[in-house]
């Protein structure tokens, strides 16, 4: 298990890693330890070969995540005495996003209670989102005077659900419920509490018995086929990895 503090990283299987949001009194919010832990989290995971499958939870009772440590935050922002330095705070929590895409690992979001902010914005990065019926869902920027496109939201929520309910979402700030969340096509199932460990474990686990190349190959190609140019370009990337992953495996075309 590698050291950390605000978070937690264990192997639960073969193939598959467990990570922790791991500040259950403080709602698993994101302090300045957190942005540091997660950044070299998921700097490392990019070159690792031997995790397969990411499942990712938020530790305690609470919830997922409440987003940004709000006292940490303030603290913090006292000391910023240029725009610079707050536009590369601002950089570096967003970018936790884009280090979720681009990490090759499928991602399974195990969500309990509220997912609020950053919290919000860790379950959309994510490639499955399992949830219990008491999950909220909250993009919270716009309530602490912010704008409401804020760590990446307004790129991933309007291609997860369109753009209509994305523009509601994000204008009023307002929690959604487990149900509205299954109405919108957001999360891949509801269930028990006591069961999300267990289902989600039951899905790493189909997940990583596959070739990871398979797997690596599959994320990248619906990333870049998200912002395809038209279906022609789609085809390519998905040509050009059958083409791979048949050569990688030995097998002889026969086409």
């Amino acid at each position: 298990m590698e050291k950390y503090q605000s978070i937690s990283w264990e192997i639960v299987g073969e193939g598959i890693g467990l990570l922790t949001l791991n500040r259950p009194e403080a709602y698993n919010s994101v302090n300045g330890e957190m942005l540091e832990e997660l950044e070299e989290f998921w700097r490392t995971r990019l070159y690792d070969l031997d995790t397969r499958v990411i499942i990712m939870r938020g530790a305690g009772d609470k919830g997922f995540c409440a987003g940004l440590d709000m006292k940490y935050t303030m603290e913090n922002a006292s000391m910023m005495n240029s725009a610079a330095e707050f536009y590369k705070f601002q950089a570096r929590l967003g970018r936790l996003n884009l280090a979720m895409r681009r990490a090759p690992q499928p991602i399974i979001a195990l969500v309990h209670g509220a997912a609020a902010g950053e919290g919000f914005s860790f379950v959309l990065a994510a490639d499955i989102r399992i949830i219990s019926e008491d999950a909220r869902f909250c993009a919270a920027y716009i309530n602490i005077g912010l704008g409401g496109a804020d760590m990446a939201c307004s790129y991933l929520l309007p291609r997860l659900i369109g753009a209509g309910r994305a523009y509601e979402i994000m204008y009023l700030g307002e929690f959604i419920s487990a149900q509205e969340a299954v109405e919108l096509g957001l999360i891949s199932r509801v269930v028990d509490r006591e069961k999300l460990y267990d289902t989600g474990l039951e899905m790493a686990r189909k997940m990583a018995g596959r070739n990871p190349l398979v797997l690596r190959l599959t994320k990248e190609a619906i990333n870049m086929n998200i912002d395809a140019g038209g279906m022609e370009q789609a085809l390519c990337m998905e040509d050009r990895n059958q083409i791979l992953l048949t050569l990688a495996s030995g097998i002889k075309s026969t086409v």
